[in-house]
């Protein structure tokens, strides 16, 4: 989902773009005319926040701005997928992986001047699994049974079981002084950046904090430009309203930067996968042979190419190539083949086809997508209707109330098949084994035995046709070549702008 990527928000506001992007002034010299570390940089994207919290649905936007730049979390996720300590000191695993025990990290305070304090990260990890807490990632946290904070530097997890993937799991965590502030409005973080303005529709401005306890960002601070047309986008990388595309949704204009030594185009590593969900809790869909006939009746190299040209890979299951339990072989699990497709729907004892309501989210390329499956399906007798529905109406009426039947989404995360080992998530794939063998990967004593068992759930998943996966998106970030140090494979949505450096 690009939770998190689960619940982009798009709004777009071209009018007020040049009036919004900040101009910093030096000795008289506008912001291009000094040193690199004055520099604002300039970022154009699609998702804007639908708010400011990472608990509330503020969607993926909210992750690309705020994440280690606004707020911080015990460990972090590098660009490259490492799991790296940051406001964590320094942790310890008891021998029976049932307790971690962190020592913070001195001298950190919030932007408030607040110190952060062992208080402050029971809080913070108290917001993200309360009840009405919407993380994406919500459920990984009830292998936490308590925690302590014997003294102000000292965090104690104690685990209902054990979990090899803990310290990963933690870095997905922000740690908030949630005191007097409502943060779906403000923010009270311990990162690089302060909030500067949001301008709903248009813009959000982060400034470089003098108060950070780590080595301050190399600029004065960013711009995220908001848009909802990806042609508009990137006319606005060519114009130089913006410096950098965070992640390239038109892949008809990547030829417009293509041998202009002013742009750099990077080809990154990508975790985002576009999906055809099922509700699997309801008919047709809890036959695992209508599933499959569907995904033998997309010509998904078709799809691809249509869409991304020659950028793009196809998979066969949740798993991206990045991922340790990644197969191959399964990209062919379920094989382009109509004739096929049709023999399953006989033998799933729908001869005569089906009909069903496609819910599909109305930004790029969902509705390009959409008709393409629409088409497809109608050669094997499938009649389906596309309902085009906001990104908040899909997060309310697919992810929230399951009132759905079929739906499209793009989910950004990395290791998000164990998400197949929850029968309560949206799309209700409910495999005991599959369940089971995630609870065992995630109580693995060994990276090995956490691979096996999830290969395992790879391949049956892919067997069983849990979704379709239509094709894994390419990671293009598209950057004026004034511009280095910003990140390239935009992992979970994440963009650490500290270390962007405009020349």
């Amino acid at each position: 989902m690009k939770t998190n990527k689960i619940f982009p928000i798009r709004v777009f506001s071209i009018f007020l773009l040049a009036l919004t992007a900040p101009m910093l002034f030096a000795s008289g010299k506008q912001a291009s005319e000094a040193g690199p570390e004055q520099a604002i940089i300039r970022i154009g994207s699609l998702y804007e926040p639908g708010n400011l919290s990472n608990v509330d649905a503020g969607g993926q936007g909210i992750t690309e701005a705020f994440n280690g730049n606004v707020y911080e979390g015990l460990f972090r996720l590098t660009d490259a997928g490492k799991v790296e300590n940051l406001l964590a000191a320094d942790y310890t695993k008891s021998d029976d992986g049932l307790t971690y025990t962190v020592t913070l990290r001195e001298g950190v305070k919030f932007h408030s001047g607040k110190a952060l304090t062992s208080a402050d990260v029971k809080a913070s990890f108290e917001r993200v699994s309360a009840e009405s807490s919407l993380a994406a990632r919500k459920s990984s946290y009830r292998v936490i049974k308590s925690i302590a904070a014997p003294d102000i530097k000292t965090v104690v997890f104690s685990l209902n079981s054990p979990s090899i993937s803990f310290p990963y799991t933690l870095s997905y965590v922000w740690i908030v002084n949630a005191d007097g502030r409502d943060l779906k409005t403000a923010e009270d973080g311990t990162g690089p950046y302060i909030l500067d303005t949001w301008i709903r529709g248009s813009s959000l401005s982060l400034k470089r904090w003098d108060g950070y306890w780590g080595q301050a960002a190399k600029n004065a601070g960013v711009v995220f430009n908001y848009f909802t047309d990806a042609g508009a986008l990137n006319n606005a990388l060519l114009s130089g309203q913006v410096d950098v595309i965070t992640a390239v949704q038109s892949p008809d204009a990547i030829s417009q930067f293509e041998n202009n030594p002013g742009f750099v185009i990077n080809n990154g590593a990508s975790t985002t996968k576009e999906l055809l969900a099922f509700n699997d809790r309801v008919q047709p869909f809890d036959n695992t042979l209508v599933r499959k006939a569907i995904y033998s009746a997309i010509d998904r190299q078709k799809l691809l190419s249509s869409i991304w040209g020659k950028y793009g890979s196809l998979i066969g299951s949740m798993v991206p190539p990045t991922d340790p339990w990644y197969d191959p072989a399964l990209v062919n699990a379920n094989p382009y083949d109509p004739a096929l497709a049709k023999s399953l729907l006989v033998s799933a004892g729908y001869p005569d086809g089906i009909s069903f309501t496609l819910d599909s989210p109305t930004y790029d390329p969902h509705p390009l997508v959409a008709e393409f499956v629409k088409s497809e399906l109608a050669k094997i007798g499938i009649t389906v209707t596309i309902n085009p529905i906001s990104a908040d109406e899909w997060y309310t009426k697919v992810f929230r109330d399951r009132d759905f039947t079929a739906t499209l989404q793009e989910h950004v995360n990395d290791r998000d098949v164990v998400w197949y080992g929850n029968p309560d998530f949206y799309w209700g794939y409910n495999n005991p084994r599959v369940t089971e063998l995630v609870n065992q990967a995630e109580q693995s004593a060994t990276v090995d035995e956490q691979t096996r068992n999830l290969l395992e759930v790879n391949r049956t998943i892919a067997d069983e046709a849990a979704s379709v996966w239509l094709y894994l998106y390419p990671q293009i970030v598209i950057a004026s070549s004034k511009l280095s140090g910003y990140p390239l494979n935009g992992l979970n949505s994440q963009f650490y702008a500290y270390t962007i450096i405009k020349k």
